[in-house]
């Protein structure tokens, strides 16, 4: 039996996959197994999030022994295949007739290249693109308003904020709360000043996050930090200028009722001059190579991001691939370092960028958040290193402010203190949905996986049976207070995957599920014409991503689990504003802070970044008995 048939008998492969290589049989009975194996894992491989398959990585997609062919057994099956095209320049589109394409020793799913070259292109032109500075020496007097401290030691904000007169691609990395969004707001506010100096229309800003409720977020803290600029005075003729609203990057980009496609592309490109777009470890590769061609040569595109937390749920890890490229540095240009000086002083630095995206990153580093009240820091600090026996010693030492361990709980619904269960009860009676959404968002039940006991699938199902007081199953569909979470994107209703509603009986006693919708006001939607969806008292961390909630429970599994990683649990933990409870056995801790999530890519590669692909192995004669 070939391995192909054998990860199918074992529920390795998903069908899908075996019908792409089947397709490819019957097209050419002759197709060699590796190839038609290949083509399987290539598809399994953007499931699970990755955009290439990588022969000399099978494990990561496969958890089962398998005796796998060397790399090199791979790559000599795959050369000179009429499935397979294999570019000769990591930019240039591939044939469109070959579904396949092998380069820098990662077999592709063809369109998933094409994804992965015209983003890499796409940012290599907007890093490439000038921006009319002026002279910085003028906006020296703002400068010193808008950032006091800059002149007295190093200040990252004061200078993410030079910087961005001088790239039209500009990368602000940072954990929660370093001041990501007071950054911007008074970033944005150096750009008005800009235009104003120059004689010019104030810039027009857009503002965008991957998900609804992230939008929101990025909305609120940007009135927030234009507030506290109004209050110091001097600052309301630039400050009025700046937004007040965010949208989501597919309303951005301008849904097409019924088509993937975008009303906005290259050759009708948004109309703005700033591009800011929060959350960018959750854009995946096609969306963010869709909005990185719709931003036009002149247009400054500003990602913000934690490069920490987990990665996209879908296919890519482009905001890691993309920081790869650019460094882990600050180091400028001698020339931006030159011209900068008068706003920011003479600053260490002035090295000359060996690399396309060198100098275009500025990595915050103090945190705003921690307070008496909620010290999650030193926590966040240890997940995010791997430190599992520093994690466990904090956990288990001094209480930490607003922190509290449930090392042996396996049921948070059996935890009478967490108060989880009459929160949820308290929705059904809120006045409005306004209340009810902004009550919502005050706790969240948290899962490392979806199936089993500890998994969101099987809460959710126990929850919602013992708010209604029935069997589990035996629930009504819909009921007052029954919080929804969007599984799909609907174009047509502008409700996307993410977006987290509430249902609550209208005036006239009909039951109505309500959303955000990223304006301050609600929409209602009879339940039964949502698209895919299904409760969200419990979700998993990674459909939390994006979203903050005073209280989290974060709920580890009882055994060890593959989807396990640092970055789970990173991104997990802070999600918490306030407080924090983590459930989890010291065993299941240990193994996920050992596992990084891995995503395979070749962007960086592509970027110039200095950890680019390995060159393809040797092709070498396949030993004797091999598979292939």
């Amino acid at each position: 039996m070939s391995l192909l048939a054998e990860l199918l008998r074992a529920g390795l492969l998903r069908p899908l996959d075996h019908a792409l290589a089947q397709s490819l049989r019957r097209l050419d009975p002759l197709t060699p197994e590796p190839v038609l194996l290949g083509a399987a894992l290539a598809s399994l491989s953007v499931a699970q999030g990755h955009a290439a398959f990588d022969p000399a990585r099978p494990s990561l997609l496969v958890d089962a022994q398998v005796d796998w062919p060397s790399p090199s057994a791979w790559e000599t099956a795959w050369i000179g295949s009429p499935w397979i095209a294999a570019p000769v320049d990591s930019l240039a589109p591939s044939p469109a007739d070959v579904p396949l394409v092998h380069e820098g020793g990662l077999l592709y799913l063809r369109r998933y290249r094409e994804y992965e070259s015209r983003l890499a292109a796409g940012l290599l032109r907007l890093a490439a693109s000038p921006v009319r500075a002026g002279d910085p020496a003028a906006l020296a007097d703002v400068f010193a308003r808008l950032f006091p401290q800059a002149r007295q030691g190093e200040d990252r904000q004061a200078w993410a904020a030079a910087l961005a007169l001088r790239r039209s691609l500009l990368l602000v990395t940072g954990g929660p709360g370093t001041g990501k969004t007071t950054t911007i707001a008074r970033l944005l506010a150096l750009r008005v000043a800009q235009a104003r100096e120059a004689g010019q229309a104030p810039p027009r800003i857009a503002l965008a996050a991957p998900t609804g409720r992230a939008a929101e977020r990025m909305a609120e803290s940007l009135r927030a930090a234009t507030l506290r600029l109004r209050a110091e005075g001097g600052l309301a003729d630039i400050t009025d200028a700046l937004p007040d609203s965010a949208s989501t990057l597919h309303r951005l980009l301008g849904t097409v009722p019924d088509r993937p496609q975008f009303r906005h592309h290259a050759d009708n490109p948004l109309e703005a001059d700033i591009v800011v777009v929060d959350e960018a470890s959750m854009v995946d590769l096609p969306l963010m190579c869709k909005l990185v061609e719709a931003v036009a040569d002149g247009t400054q595109l500003i990602l913000l991001g934690d490069p920490d937390q987990l990665p996209s749920v879908e296919a890519g890890d482009v905001l890691a691939a993309v920081l790869t490229a650019a460094g882990e540095g600050d180091a400028l240009a001698r020339g931006d370092a030159a011209a900068l000086a008068p706003l920011v002083g003479s600053r260490a630095g002035g090295a000359v960028a060996s690399a396309p995206l060198a100098g275009h990153r500025v990595h915050l580093l103090r945190g705003y958040r921690q307070d008496a009240d909620f010290e999650l820091a030193p926590l966040a600090d240890a997940v995010r290193a791997g430190d599992a026996t520093g994690a466990l010693a904090l956990l288990r030492g001094d209480p930490l402010a607003g922190v509290e361990y449930h090392e042996t709980v396996l049921d948070p619904l059996a935890v009478p203190q967490a108060g989880l269960l009459a929160h949820w009860r308290a929705l059904g009676e809120a006045p409005d949905p306004h209340a009810a959404l902004q009550w919502a968002g005050r706790l969240r039940l948290l899962t490392a996986v979806r199936e089993g006991p500890q998994g969101s699938r099987g809460l959710n199902a126990r929850i919602e049976a013992q708010l209604g007081g029935h069997p589990i199953g035996a629930a009504p569909a819909y009921f007052p207070g029954r919080l929804l979470l969007i599984t799909e994107n609907s174009y047509r209703h502008r409700l996307f995957n993410g977006d987290v509603g509430v249902v609550l009986r209208d005036a006239g006693g009909a039951l109505v599920a309500w959303f955000a919708d990223g304006a301050g006001d609600v929409r209602g939607f009879h339940p039964s014409a949502l698209p895919a969806h299904e409760s969200a008292f419990a979700m998993t961390v990674h459909k939390a991503q994006g979203s903050e909630f005073d209280e989290v429970w974060l709920q580890l599994p009882a055994r060890d689990a593959r989807v396990l990683s640092r970055e789970l649990v990173y991104t997990g933990l802070t999600r918490a504003r306030r407080r924090l409870h983590l459930a989890g056995s010291e065993a299941v801790l240990r193994a996920a802070l050992a596992r990084h999530a891995q995503r395979i890519s070749g962007l960086a590669w592509r970027l110039g970044g200095r950890e680019a692909l390995p060159p393809p192995a040797p092709v070498l004669a396949p030993a004797q008995g091999s598979l292939f």
